[in-house]
């Protein structure tokens, strides 16, 4: 796990020192996919405007997960079978602006374990590499965004924060698999995260 202290400055950034992270926004994670979330495609517009704002990194991720996956209901396990390595409905909609994408970071690859966060699988301690990534590029501070906020954007916001990084979250291109977010948003308040309402 991560053993930076996370910042206490929250001056306005500097886009050259920030990094936009865009969390699964796939085909299965949309109308009509596998596990769709609510309003999922509404999300499309406002990341292609985010990833055009000149972000030092635009790091996307995809689920990732071999077809026995343990998160798989088919394996007893919370979700419909999605986003299975390298099928259409793991791939990104044609709709959503990859040119600006510097980096991709699959998550969710190991059979025994999910990975909710873009940093972490749900163990919390195998890395998917964007931690030092991040700090490679000299990235101090990252907007996440995408699908699901209440589960991937979450939880890539709370280990963004761990992980030393200023952290912020641009409500208006993602959405949510339940109906009431309030809790969860002053949930990520009370641990420092940033909420963008207006892009």
């Amino acid at each position: 796990m991560c053993s930076h202290s996370a910042p206490k400055d929250r001056s306005v950034p500097d886009f050259q020192q920030s990094a936009l992270i865009i969390v699964d926004v796939q085909n299965d994670f949309l109308p009509g996919g596998a596990l769709a979330v609510p309003d999922g495609n509404e999300v499309i517009a406002p990341v292609n405007i985010l990833s055009g704002m000149g972000f030092a990194a635009v790091i996307a991720t995809q689920d990732w997960h071999p077809a026995d996956h343990c998160s798989f209901t088919t394996q007893d396990g919370p979700w419909p079978v999605h986003c299975i390595a390298a099928s259409t409905g793991a791939d990104f909609p044609s709709a959503l602006h990859l040119r600006p994408v510097s980096h991709i970071i699959h998550k969710g690859m190991a059979q025994d374990r999910d990975s909710y966060s873009a940093f972490f699988d749900n163990d919390h301690e195998t890395s998917t590499g964007l931690d030092h990534l991040l700090h490679g590029l000299k990235v101090s501070h990252v907007v996440v965004c995408g699908l699901a906020l209440d589960f991937c954007v979450a939880a890539t916001a709370r280990d963004a924060m761990r992980c030393g990084f200023r952290t912020d979250i641009a409500l208006e291109a993602c959405r949510g698999i339940t109906s009431d977010q309030a809790p969860l948003l002053h949930d990520l308040q009370t641990q420092g995260v940033g909420l963008i309402k207006n892009i």
